[in-house]
């Protein structure tokens, strides 16, 4: 990469890093903590780089190419995967594939589209029976007191009740911060292969300045309005796909995986 490529970049990256420099420091992250703890990223990124070159991974070429010292080098490159958060991931992944069939299924939708209060119990369009659906391996109660946990459904005398229009917690920081790593990753990942000319992703924005905040805020209402229809086709087609995939395509066929998301932001500064 050039001088000139290298220094273009890195002026993109510390301005997308802005807000989430202001989000560490508000929760007490420190730039040298943040610094310690970017080390493996480093290092994990040098070693995806030299294996898609066919280049081997030794240290002083994982150190050379990723800028970490040696002795950092051969100390965390030998650090456990973070378990951890694929087992914290695993069963928000179980609540949001429920909470997105009762979204889009139009068995589970009434006449205006928006998600019915499904019955207990093993009726064909009844709660128990859409998580059965998705996994068999959890009861649904379980998985019923996680959404009561999360505050994304309620229980009433009638049923079970959609109380968010999608899978967007609110409560707990940890699935929150899960939701937030999982877009902003898969967002700056379509944004880098664009921009390496690798790929041609979906990666768009409309901008405008020069607004009232009435106006602003109508903006944000139009835009939720937006995603809302952009949902229900995108994620009806992706839940098809999902179930002919499972029911036709071999296991080492199924390997890749995609996200659409859209984002809204508004505000009184450049």
């Amino acid at each position: 990469m050039s001088q000139s490529s290298s220094h273009i970049v890195l002026a993109c990256v510390l301005r997308v890093m802005r807000p989430l420099a202001r989000l560490l420091l508000k929760n007490g992250v420190t730039y040298t903590a943040f610094a310690q703890a970017l080390k493996p990223v480093f290092l994990q990124a040098a070693h995806d780089e030299l294996n898609s070159l066919g280049r081997p991974t030794t240290d002083s070429a994982v150190s050379l190419l990723s800028g970490v010292h040696r002795r950092d080098v051969r100390n965390l490159t030998r650090l456990a995967p973070e378990e951890d958060q694929t087992a914290a991931r695993e069963p928000l992944s179980l609540v949001s594939q429920v909470v997105a069939r009762w979204l889009s299924e139009p068995a589970l939708l009434d006449a205006e589209g928006k998600p019915r209060t499904l019955e207990r119990g093993t009726a064909a369009d009844g709660f128990d029976h859409l998580v059965a659906r998705v996994s068999s391996d959890v009861r649904p109660r379980a998985v019923l007191d996680e959404l009561l946990r999360l505050g994304v459904a309620g229980e009433t005398e009638s049923g079970v009740c959609l109380l968010a229009k999608g899978l967007a917690p609110r409560q707990g920081m940890e699935e929150m911060s899960s939701l937030v790593s999982d877009n902003l990753h898969d967002h700056a990942a379509a944004a880098g292969a664009n921009l390496q000319g690798g790929a041609n992703f979906l990666e768009q924005a409309i901008f405008v300045d020069q607004l009232t905040a009435d106006s602003a805020q109508h903006l944000h209402k139009v835009s939720a309005q937006a995603w809302r229809d952009a949902f229900k086709r995108v994620m009806q087609e992706a839940q098809t796909r999902f179930d002919e995939d499972a029911a036709q395509a071999q296991p080492e066929q199924r390997t890749h995986r995609a996200r659409f998301g859209a984002y809204f932001y508004s505000s009184d500064k450049d």
